[in-house]
């Protein structure tokens, strides 16, 4: 009898402890699923980043170029373009069309590019040097919701059509001199002597 006593003590122990570890089991899976579902509900409600606001005022682009010591030229400028912008900053010798061109981001209010030229440095003359903010299809997202998907809210006397057709675009060029080289005419002049 005794044996019998202990095969029905284990079987019930056994039954015991298996209820008891289903049951927590249970109660782990539901506590995990109202953590989730109130983790969700959280993420729904809070957007990760609001949406910036479009450019309001007419662009602003200006800028001074510097020679350095070893004759090529540093492009520094101001802006009101949002931070982040890609800008395209073209140096172009006037007299052979010679370019060199850099991409530069705005900063907060500011952008600098370079140096711009040879190593041998620049030669005496003129120089035309251009910045243009890149169509808006290839700026970052968040300069995208500023300006637009097509540069809609671009605008002022800097604002143009893109070459391409991809919207709006805006630019600023204006003529920099090296050195103090005269400007030669290309007008052809006849000579005539007078006889007295």
């Amino acid at each position: 009898m005794t044996a019998w006593y202990r095969r029905v003590g284990i079987l019930l122990l056994v039954t015991l402890v298996t209820a008891c570890s289903g049951g927590d089991d249970g109660e782990t899976s539901t506590l995990e699923s109202d953590e989730a579902s109130q983790v969700s509900s959280r993420s729904e409600t809070v957007p990760e980043n609001p949406p910036l606001e479009p450019m309001q005022t007419p662009v602003e682009i200006d800028f001074t170029a510097l020679l350095l010591e070893d004759r090529r030229l540093m492009v520094e400028g101001e802006s009101n373009l949002p931070p982040g912008a890609q800008l395209e900053v073209i140096v172009e010798r006037e007299r052979s069309g010679v370019r060199w061109r850099s991409r530069t981001d705005m900063g907060e209010g500011s952008f600098s590019a370079g140096p711009f030229g040879p190593g041998s440095g620049l030669a005496d003359g003129g120089y035309l040097i251009s910045v243009q903010l890149t169509e808006s299809a290839v700026q970052p997202k968040a300069v995208r919701e500023q300006i637009g998907e097509q540069g809609q809210h671009l605008s002022g006397p800097l604002v143009r059509t893109s070459r391409h057709g991809l919207g709006k675009v805006a630019g600023h060029a204006q003529r920099f001199m090296v050195g103090d080289e005269p400007r030669r005419t290309h007008d052809q002049v006849n000579v005539v002597e007078m006889e007295e």
